[in-house]
């Protein structure tokens, strides 16, 4: 599974193609740093230390990128890791139930049956994968991520896993013979079937150099139709010993006991032992066959025949003898030995013989399905695993997942690492699956099975799944994102957010859901999509991030205008009903976003000569105490051209005094020193004039004020009579 590759690519590319010699002579250099969770790289630029004159602190701010070595899922491993990613959750789901019921519910019929159930369902989705990958390899010259052999692998250490560790439930102690030579002849095919289609083409058979060493390794394997129809050729040889004999052997190897055909072990116990006998009487008819009747000319049949009934006598130096004359390995001597030299022989007296066979014939240290095999055979779970983890983090992760729940493993956890067997290997399958930001859910998923330190895993994942945010709605993608877009749009949750705040809702992480959603809502600010900003910084409960949100809208009047700015709050405008619903939203943010409304329907009057409601709002807004006091001094400005009207007054003497009230105020402070609370906003409207330009202002006002009272007293105290009318707020 590691990378064959010994350079990783960046993209974009941090050094421009041609800018290398460029980029050293800056006194720069690149470092990395690596993940400890997994085969990943922060790589960065950073200051040379071989050159003194260059500090720290001249390199400019430079991107972290991140690249890992581990190649990414993709082709039919993706497919793979879908379909199987089904049946862990549905493990997760059995385990959990187990956690309230009590372990011992765990090991009852049904529950076993449900494990042995979804364990088969791995070994028959390996072996999909494996026919697939196959045949698309074949068709298509290698456009699979992996080889078809490698899901054979899978497949066989996996049904290896099922017979030995997951029989069918009150068979455990049963004799496992039987079902090893099934395993056997399902995953490793001897003699080959172009052999016997080549020996039962032949008139004289025997005569063919391989007729034996066929008749042999079918009789090893427990193939005993095919056996039977090679010793049926016999009935031709010229030797009349050889054709009774093997007259006698046939029905011998059809009638060999099998533990499947019994109901109880008693009665297969008493089968094998007469079984037993007969080939005993066998042997020694064979036995007495002369010296001068043993060959035919062509093979030394006696001892060809006498391997044959050696194997069936369960002789272990014949089996042995044999296997190896036969190249077969290790496997296939401990498996014959449990269907013919012990045929009792049990699941957990099986490792002290595979131990005497691999001292004989060990296994290949360099063939990782063979490390493996060896391992399960030996009744050794834990270094299984730690060889399927070399040969695929998926194997090692399902394997342990099903062990711990058969109790196979410990599951107390590592006092260095936290994790015990099963989190280990789990959680570095899920790192695996990191290497492509795109299997998010299903990383997440196995993360949050694997204790504390996968769920800290998983909520950085959660935190750093791409938003994609910045291209709802863009015609160059898929309808369904388009409509996804749409939702956004209109304030509801859709694509990868949506699916973010339901699996933080699954598995319970409120606390990471916010965080989301407030990392939603600063991107959306920098999209200026304010109303979006502002629903995410609701759903967050994110108060102070709310009232950043409102600030920036606050600023865009400063940068933009007042037109551009009345745009954006009618996309904020909607949530305010909510809001100020919302028990749990905190009044000082709720309120700066009222004022936003209202100076933003201040202008829209403006805008539309509505001069005598635009002069109540802003009335208004001092007296509900809405305009922060760093906007006074804009709206007092925003009053010159309402007071300077000549066809009528449009502020009532009351009104006016309550300006003027507000502008002695500001200018007062500001000689009191504090200029900077009362003045900043209007500063940064202004420019670059500073204090002097904005009290300059201000002075304007007080002119226009006093010009108003005139114009009243030249009316009437108190000024012209107006009707009284109730001011509504529209919000």
């Amino acid at each position: 599974m590691s990378s064959t590759d010994h350079h990783l690519n960046l993209f974009p590319p941090l050094i421009q193609v041609g800018h290398a010699e460029q980029f050293i002579q800056s006194g720069k250099t690149l470092s990395s740093a690596q993940s400890p969770l997994n085969q990943s790289y922060a790589v960065f630029p950073s200051a040379r230390t071989d050159v003194p004159n260059i500090k720290a602190s001249d390199v400019e701010e430079q991107p972290i990128f991140f690249a890992s070595t581990e190649t990414s899922p993709s082709s039919e491993r993706r497919l793979f890791i879908g379909d199987t990613s089904i049946i862990f959750a549905a493990l997760q789901n059995l385990t959990n139930t187990a956690q309230s019921r009590g372990q011992e519910w765990l090991h009852n019929q049904e529950t076993h049956n449900v494990i042995r159930k979804l364990t088969l369902d791995y070994v028959n989705f390996s072996r999909e994968c494996w026919i697939h990958t196959s045949q698309t390899s074949v068709q298509s010259q290698g456009s699979s991520q992996f080889s078809g052999d490698h899901y054979r692998s899978l497949y066989t250490c996996l049904a290896l896993f099922a017979v030995l560790y997951v029989p069918e439930y009150g068979y455990e102690d049963a004799p496992v013979g039987d079902d090893l030579m099934e395993w056997l002849n399902v995953h490793f095919i001897e003699p080959s079937t172009e052999e016997g289609d080549h020996l039962s083409g032949l008139d004289r058979p025997w005569e063919d150099e391989t007729f034996w060493p066929y008749l042999v390794r079918v009789t090893l394997r427990g193939l005993s139709k095919a056996a039977t129809f090679f010793l049926t050729t016999l009935s031709t040889h010229p030797s009349d010993n050889l054709r009774r004999l093997a007259q006698e052997l046939s029905p011998l190897l059809q009638s060999q006991p099998r533990l499947q055909s019994f109901e109880a072990e008693r009665d297969f116990a008493y089968a094998s032992h007469r079984w037993k006998d007969k080939v005993k009487a066998l042997r020694i008819d064979l036995d007495s066959v002369s010296e001068s009747d043993r060959h035919d000319g062509i093979e030394n049949w006696w001892d060809r025949l006498s391997d044959i009934v050696g194997i069936l006598e369960g002789r272990s130096e014949v089996i042995r003898r044999v296997c190896e004359d036969l190249g077969a390995d290790w496997r296939e001597i401990s498996v014959s030995w449990g269907v013919f030299a012990d045929a009792r022989l049990r699941r957990q007296d099986l490792p002290e013989v595979v131990s005497q066979v691999l001292d004989d014939m060990p296994q290949d240290p360099t063939n990782l399905e063979d490390m493996v095999h060896a391992a399960l055979f030996s009744g050794d779970p834990t270094k299984a695993l730690s060889h399927a983890a070399q040969l695929d983090p998926w194997l090692a992760a399902h394997m342990a997942d099903l062990m711990q729940a058969l109790s196979l493993i410990e599951k107390d956890a590592n006092e260095d690492s936290g994790l015990n067997i099963r989190d280990f290997y789990v959680l570095g399958y899920a790192q695996y699956l990191h290497a492509d930001p795109a299997l998010w859910r299903i990383t997440v998923a196995y993360m949050f099975s694997c204790g504390e330190t996968g769920v800290r895993s998983a909520d950085e994942v959660l935190m750093h799944v791409p938003l994609k945010l910045r291209f709802i709605g863009s015609i160059t993608h898929g309808q369904g994102e388009q409509n996804g877009g749409d939702n956004l749009k209109s304030g509801d949750l859709a694509g990868v957010v949506k699916d973010i705040n339901a699996t933080c809702y699954e598995y319970q992480r409120e606390e990471v859901r916010r965080t989301i959603c407030r990392i939603a809502a600063q991107t959306f600010v920098q999209e200026k999509e304010y109303g979006l900003a502002l629903s995410y910084s609701s759903s967050a409960e994110d108060w102070p991030g709310l009232g950043r949100v409102v600030d920036r809208v606050l600023q865009e009047y400063i940068t933009a205008g007042p037109e551009q700015f009345t745009r954006y709050v009618a996309g904020i405008a909607p949530s305010l009903q909510a809001l100020r619903m919302q028990s749990s939203a905190q009044g000082i943010f709720i309120h700066r976003l009222m004022f936003a409304v209202r100076y933003a329907e201040f202008h829209q009057r403006l805008g539309n000569q509505d001069l005598q409601d635009a002069a109540w709002d802003l009335v208004s807004m001092f007296q509900d105490g809405l305009a922060p006091k760093s906007w006074w001094a804009v709206l007092l400005c925003d009053s010159q051209q309402l007071l300077q009207h000549d066809v009528t007054l449009l502020f009532p003497y009351a009104s006016a005094c309550i300006l003027l009230q507000h502008l002695e105020e500001v200018i007062a402070r500001t000689d009191q020193g504090s200029g900077d609370e009362y003045l900043r906003v209007l500063i940064s409207k202004l420019g670059s004039g500073g204090t002097t330009e904005v009290l300059h202002a201000l002075q304007g006002v007080r002119l226009a004020l006093a010009k108003y009272f005139a114009r009243c007293t030249m009316i009437g105290t108190g000024g012209k009579q107006m009707l009284e009318r109730k001011f509504i707020a529209a919000v």
